[in-house]
């Protein structure tokens, strides 16, 4: 999949690095179907997790904070990787909020055999709504990246109206 870079961020360091560490992430199945789900408003989740993504690594770079940036990338990129429609009724979703960052590291680890560090930050990225406390810098980019990006997309959808 294709996917345009100007769309991930302005930023064309990050959007190499994106690139670069998570190109077969982008390019996978999984991926495609994600991008047929929305996540936040009219946002899909691809989208919504290539932002997240871009700022995770925008908040290590800036602040000078120590990462492994191929964690980073990858973690920050397969953190909403549930692949099904939330916002359809169904058993398994119940309770979403709560679970689907186990149902995503589970797809995670099925499809791109991730290892411990980006296992941790995909389980912990729901802090504290999920009480699983982001131990790792990586984490807890991910975990702060994905509540500015999802307030953002949220408040936008709510502007509009």
């Amino acid at each position: 999949m294709q996917v345009q870079r100007r769309t991930i961020s302005s930023d064309t360091q990050i959007v190499d690095i994106i690139y670069q560490h998570g190109s077969d992430i982008l390019e996978s199945p999984g991926m495609r179907l994600s991008d047929t789900f929305m996540q936040h408003g009219t946002t899909s989740v691809l989208l919504h997790s290539l932002r997240v993504t871009s700022l995770a690594l925008a908040l290590a770079r800036n602040f000078e904070i120590p990462v492994d940036v191929r964690a980073l990338t990858r973690g920050a990129l397969l953190h909403d990787y549930f692949l099904y429609d939330w916002h359809k009724p169904h058993p398994d979703n119940v309770a979403h909020g709560f679970t689907h960052p186990f149902t995503a590291c589970r797809n995670a680890v099925r499809d791109h055999a991730i290892g411990e560090l980006e296992q941790h930050m995909i389980k912990t990225h729901m802090f504290p709504m999920v009480p699983l406390v982001p131990h790792r810098r990586e984490a807890a980019l991910l975990c702060l990246a994905d509540k500015i990006v999802a307030t953002r997309e949220t408040m936008q959808r709510r502007r509009k109206r």
